[in-house]
């Protein structure tokens, strides 16, 4: 995993502060590659309550961390009960790792 544990920190942090303690973060993509180079950060936050605005939520986040982790980009998935899925959140389940 290419994150530093400060970056690690810093995204838990910004998830609970925003969605609650119960909120679930899984890190998925490029950056699980040890040997990689670069790429956007990839996260998915997994909420067991519905979202009244999931675009303001996961836009927010995403800026929210990217200011956290020196202005690099990153990009934010949720799940929540009424988000309706794609191929992305499986991948992110299957592949992703909890932070």
């Amino acid at each position: 995993m290419r994150l530093r544990p400060e970056h690690i920190k810093a995204i838990r942090e910004v998830v609970r502060r925003e969605c609650g303690a119960s909120a679930r973060v899984r890190l998925f993509g490029s950056r699980l590659d040890d040997a990689g180079r670069g790429g956007d950060v990839d996260v998915l936050v997994e909420l067991d309550d519905p979202v009244e605005r999931p675009a303001m939520l996961s836009a927010r986040l995403s800026a929210m961390i990217s200011r956290r982790l020196q202005g690099r980009a990153v990009d934010v998935v949720l799940s929540a009960p009424n988000i309706t899925r794609s191929p992305v959140h499986d991948i992110a389940e299957r592949e992703g790792q909890l932070l």
